[in-house]
């Protein structure tokens, strides 16, 4: 049987050890960098709105619509060129959470298991990531729609 100090010398040995395995996170670092990303995508978007609304002379909800068209359209174009998932690397939730971010999670499960045919491949594993975001965020609505309508009885 081992003697408590063993234990002791055992126990600080390991936490050691996956002290320096565990990688450190700067979280301002990472928060300066989500900003800086979804500022750039949020800029382009209201690039892509402006020149929608005052070039083409589209509506404002038209050109909102287009907006996000063409942003889902670049989302899925890098995430096809294996880019964005350097960009959504370096800018965490900045690259994620916008719109460009759902995008990329329906595309990149597509793009990987294409090779295992439409209805195997594609069909059952294109909301791999995104099927549980819709899922809870319609749970979460329900939930939240419920106690609204209790609260304004």
């Amino acid at each position: 049987m081992e003697s408590n100090e063993a234990i002791n010398k055992r126990n600080k040995e390991y936490n050691d050890y996956v002290k320096s395995v565990t990688p450190t996170h700067n979280t301002w670092l990472n928060m300066g960098k989500a900003f800086i990303t979804g500022g750039i995508i949020c800029t382009i978007g209201q690039i892509l709105f402006n020149t929608a609304h005052d070039t083409f002379n589209l509506s404002k909800d038209m050109s909102g619509n287009w907006t996000s068209l063409l942003l889902i359209l670049l989302s899925i174009s890098l995430t096809a060129l294996n880019i964005f998932p350097s960009i959504a690397k370096w800018g965490g939730a900045g690259a994620l959470v916008p719109i460009t971010g759902f995008a990329n999670g329906v595309a990149a499960p597509a793009i990987e298991f294409k090779k295992e045919g439409q209805v195997f491949g594609i069909g059952c594993q294109i909301f791999k990531i995104a099927g549980p975001v819709i899922l809870y965020g319609i749970f979460s609505s329900w939930c939240l729609g419920i106690i609204y309508w209790f609260t304004t009885l």
